[in-house]
């Protein structure tokens, strides 16, 4: 049963959604993309997301919950991506062993096909300048960077759909275009793979982020309420990796728990129920004492899909390392959800 929880937007002046949340330094900084007025349809493939800038907003206080929220402006824009032609997608940004900040974020490029930009800063608020072409055999959206206690960097990703993960098996593009497994066959996995020292290409081929129901059989293509969708986060509580991830047209976030940054990642349950407007996207993070879920609405503009708005609420864990879920509609779903 989900529990309703004490709410906040973060910066109601603007909209801004697919929050990543990190600490840097005891100070806790939020990397959303930056939604706008745009003119493109509406449509399975996400074209009225069409974003062209990011945003670095940091929290002026210790409470998530009360204190002011600091707008460091614009931190990239996509003219300044020499290789990227459209949609600015949900980004992560994390510090290198170098002391620098690396914001990794999708971007369409010429041919219309999603890779993962890289772009560097000496401040976690930017200016982020990005590097000249995309990581090498990068592709699909919504990368989450986990810098787990061995120093090394493991990314998350994917996203069907829109996302273009359905384009890809085996690292590779199929030769037949999109397609989709066949019901009873095991969901189209998000991706995981190691970043190099350098932090601007692949160590290693990625790998499937396997989905295993509690039986520990791998959950199906047509179980649209646990499979996975999109945006992919990574945190670890006691010891334990806590892979969550949206199931897009059903509106959930869900959370499966491993034994390493690889998985396999047996599912446990909804961390966020439907909110009102069609994507769901967040990120956890411990600041303080307390943990917090950051996500968004599309409450403020009364439900358009395009004009998205942050928001964050505490989260909780029961003894057992189970997360309670929490309720996340906040005025009655449109029919068509």
């Amino acid at each position: 049963m989900a529990r309703k929880a004490q709410k906040r937007y973060l910066l109601p002046e603007d909209y801004m959604a697919d929050p990543s949340v990190h600490v840097f330094d005891g100070k806790l900084y939020i990397y959303p993309s930056h939604d706008w007025e745009s003119a493109a349809p509406d449509d399975d493939f996400g074209s009225e997301y069409d974003m062209k800038d990011y945003h670095v907003l940091s929290l002026e206080g210790k409470d998530p919950m009360t204190s002011p929220v600091k707008d460091h402006g614009v931190a990239l824009d996509i003219k300044d991506v020499p290789w990227a032609r459209r949609q600015l997608w949900d980004n992560d940004v994390v510090k290198g062993r170098d002391g620098r900040y690396y914001m990794y974020f999708p971007a369409k490029d010429k041919t219309d096909i999603f890779r993962c930009g890289v772009a560097i800063s000496d401040s976690p608020t930017g200016p982020f300048v990005a590097q000249p072409d995309p990581i090498r055999g990068s592709y699909s959206i919504d990368y989450a960077v986990l810098h787990d206690d061995d120093d090394e960097y493991y990314m998350y990703f994917g996203g069907i759909w829109g996302g273009q993960l359905q384009r890809y098996e085996d690292n590779l593009a199929k030769d037949c275009g999109t397609s989709y497994p066949a019901d009873g066959e095991p969901a189209i996995p998000a991706r995981v793979v190691k970043l190099g020292k350098d932090m601007l290409q692949f160590a290693e081929e990625p790998k499937p982020v396997v989905l295993l129901d509690e039986d520990g059989t791998p959950i199906k293509v047509e179980d649209n309420k646990r499979r996975f969708f999109e945006a992919s986060w990574m945190h670890k509580h006691n010891g334990k990796y806590y892979f969550s991830y949206s199931t897009g047209d059903t509106h959930r976030i869900c959370y499966a728990i491993g034994d390493n940054p690889y998985g396999p990642f047996t599912y446990k349950g909804v961390i966020l129920t439907p909110v009102f407007g069609w994507t769901t996207h967040h990120s956890i993070v411990k600041y303080g004492r307390s943990w917090y879920l950051f996500h968004h609405d599309s409450v403020p503009s009364n439900g358009i899909n395009r004009l998205r708005s942050l928001k964050v609420c505490k989260l909780s864990y029961r003894r057992d390392g189970t997360i309670v879920a929490i309720k996340g509609l906040d005025k009655p779903a449109e029919p068509s959800e």
